[in-house]
């Protein structure tokens, strides 16, 4: 590593204390702190295992089984199930690729990686997007999460069952305990950074896997072996294609937030082939065994008492035995608890500690968005349409013409050729620099994409494509990038390592 000085860094306004490190002698310090630095080549620890482990969590969401599980109601059967997410995930395979071979790269996470196309200064733009719908829905989920502790917490002292009929600002006294409970074991597992919560997923991964398909064995048992294929209003022909096309679309969008920040995690990627194998059995093939326990919950309970699922809680309460009950139920917090702190945890720290590197490293911006999501109250925005359609679906209509931008800037303009050391220096000579800091080029190509986008989430008229939202907002941000950004021009490569830190600092 080069030489290095000590610079004051700021005042940390969570211990009242001046933050000081050691950082490269030319670097800016509006720009860079040792959690915003590219990782080292050597010493990476994550692996194939690990990036799989990240898809066996995420993946097995309780809020992809309501959306897979919805499917059936639409009037899709098992095989178009199926076909819609193996579609969705041949397509995801080759962008999750993509944007997991910058991060191997680079070394450096998406708020840095954003200064490429967007500046040194823009890119707190798509940063605070991302940020910003990661921290409402790390309250959202943790709300959710915090409902199954009550059932659990009740099953085992029914007496807390009067603590639930208790209200206090939206939220029963039980949900208060429970939330506060998971809130707690969350902020301590981020607290201990990126290698922490690789652990907790490595280990949290085979017990997700193992405790689906228990469940999938215990309802196709119950069955009798026998599963409902199909739904009574079943459709056909052009209008069932139409649906599974739309549902894969969609399937896409939900990881519209996880496409753009998966550097991320890739920056500590052993190699490529620990990316490109990890996403293989990660996506289409955990996608698969996703999708056929879909098959199976909805079809089997349909037999079993002809009922139509919304969720796997809903299964996981049927289950008579209570010890199972206790086992099933804390797989689920487990769950739910991997899957918030990879989808939005992570982002939001790394954009806090983008947006002030003087005041917070990632254990202190993941606290501030931790208290910010709490602040929120996010059970009274999660039983509010309006926050969920306008604020988050606004905010979500920004993330395939970001992706766009990123993406084409990357692969097609600059073709992978990165000068790493520039992105953290704010120079006027610098090639981040672009104007005040800010690519006028990015910002042109974001502006009308982002409003088409917009335009089809929330007009009646054009309901028909919002399935399709994520693609068109992704083609238009790209296509209005690639036709205004400068071409033929010539790029410096230069890898980061004279400025970088260990994977596990």
């Amino acid at each position: 590593m080069a030489s290095i000085k000590t610079a004051e860094t700021g005042h940390d306004p969570l211990q009242g204390v001046t933050l000081s490190e050691t950082i490269p002698p030319d670097v800016s310090p509006g720009l860079y702190n040792r959690d915003l630095a590219p990782t080292q080549q050597q010493g990476r620890t994550w692996s194939a295992y690990n990036i799989f482990a990240l898809w066996a969590n995420d993946v097995h969401s309780l809020g992809n089984y309501s959306f897979a599980i919805g499917l059936f109601a639409l009037g899709l059967g098992g095989w178009q199930i199926l076909t819609a997410l193996s579609f969705g995930a041949l397509f995801l395979f080759i962008l999750l690729t993509m944007s997991g071979y910058m991060g191997i790269k680079t070394g450096v996470p998406f708020p840095v990686m954003s200064r490429i196309s967007f500046g040194t200064r823009g890119a707190q733009i798509p940063a605070l997007i991302r940020g910003g719908v990661a921290i409402v829905w790390f309250g959202i989920q943790t709300y959710l999460a915090s409902m199954v502790l009550d059932v659990l917490l009740i099953a085992l002292i029914p007496g807390l069952a009067s603590l639930a009929q208790q209200m206090v600002l939206g939220l029963s006294v039980l949900g208060w305990i429970s939330f506060s409970i998971l809130w707690v074991v969350q902020v301590i597992i981020a607290c201990y950074g990126m290698e922490s919560i690789r652990k907790y997923e490595a280990c949290a991964g085979p017990v997700i896997l193992v405790t689906f398909v228990a469940l999938a064995g215990w309802v196709l048992y119950s069955a009798g072996g026998e599963l409902r294929w199909s739904p009574p209003n079943a459709l056909s022909g052009g209008a069932m294609w139409a649906q599974i096309l739309g549902a894969a679309s969609l399937w896409v969008a939900i990881y519209g937030t996880f496409v753009l920040n998966f550097c991320d995690f890739t920056r500590g990627a052993v190699s490529r082939r620990a990316v490109v194998m990890g996403n293989f059995w990660g996506i289409p093939i955990n996608m698969l065994i996703f999708g056929m326990i879909v098959v199976i919950l909805t079809g089997g309970q349909l037999v079993i008492d002809g009922t139509l699922i919304q969720s796997p809680t809903d299964v996981v309460q049927k289950i008579p035995s209570k010890p199972l009950l206790i086992i099933a139920s804390l797989s689920l917090l487990i769950l739910t608890i991997a899957v918030n702190l990879m989808a939005n945890f992570v982002a939001p720290a790394f954009a806090l500690a983008n947006l002030l590197p003087r005041h917070l490293d990632f254990r202190r911006a993941a606290v501030v968005s931790a208290i910010i999501g709490f602040a929120i109250l996010p059970w009274n925005l999660y039983n509010s349409p309006i926050v969920i359609v306008y604020f988050l679906g606004g905010l979500g209509a920004f993330l395939g013409p970001l992706f766009g931008i990123v993406m084409a800037d990357y692969w097609l303009i600059r073709k992978q050729q990165v000068d790493v050391p520039s992105l953290y220096i704010d120079d006027a000579s610098g090639p981040y620099h672009y104007v005040g800091g800010f690519n006028p080029a990015a910002i042109k190509a974001l502006i009308p994409s982002a409003a088409i986008s917009l335009l089809i989430a929330f007009l009646p008229a054009l309901h028909a494509l919002s399935q399709f939202s994520w693609f068109i907002a992704a083609g238009l941000g790209a296509l209005f990038y690639w036709l205004i950004a400068p071409k033929g021009l010539s790029y410096v490569d230069r890898d980061g390592e004279a400025i970088a830190v260990a994977t596990n600092h």
